[in-house]
């Protein structure tokens, strides 16, 4: 069953604010990447590579955890439990250009380019992981 998204809270998702996305390596032990968050009003978004150890990793277990942090108060936080529900290649080269202006405060507009060399573009399966929520857990307690 999904859990929701507080309104109080979805400005951590969809500002280009970063977070911290936790897998499980093929030993059971967590791997922690630093990622760039979208929220699509359902799925927490991320856009990576299906060759990244963070893809591999939630093609081969879909549950997942991502941390995002208000960079103004520490103790404002959502951390999004859930678990990847589709892995698609569509528009995922579309949305990382989207995330690259967010992220870059739109000094930058191509993913492949202006962050990283095109070339790379040739070598890596580009994909947007849609993560549905199942636990949210807010703030700390001694915010």
């Amino acid at each position: 069953m999904a859990a929701i998204i507080p309104e109080s809270h979805k400005d951590l998702l969809v500002n280009p604010i970063h977070g911290v996305l936790s897998t499980m390596m093929p030993d059971g032990q967590p791997q922690m990447s630093v990622v760039w968050v979208d929220f699509d009003g359902k799925h927490v978004l991320l856009n990576s590579t299906l060759e990244k150890q963070k893809g591999k990793n939630m093609q081969s277990n879909p549950k997942v955890n991502v941390l995002v942090i208000d960079p103004n108060n520490v103790a404002r936080f959502i951390e999004v439990r859930g678990e990847v529900m589709e892995i698609t290649q569509e528009k995922a080269i579309d949305h990382a250009n989207l995330q690259t202006r967010a992220y870059s405060g739109g000094e930058k507009y191509l993913f492949y380019g202006d962050i990283y060399p095109e070339e790379t573009k040739s070598k890596e399966t580009r994909v947007v992981f849609k993560i549905l929520p199942t636990k949210v857990n807010l703030n700390a307690i001694f915010g």
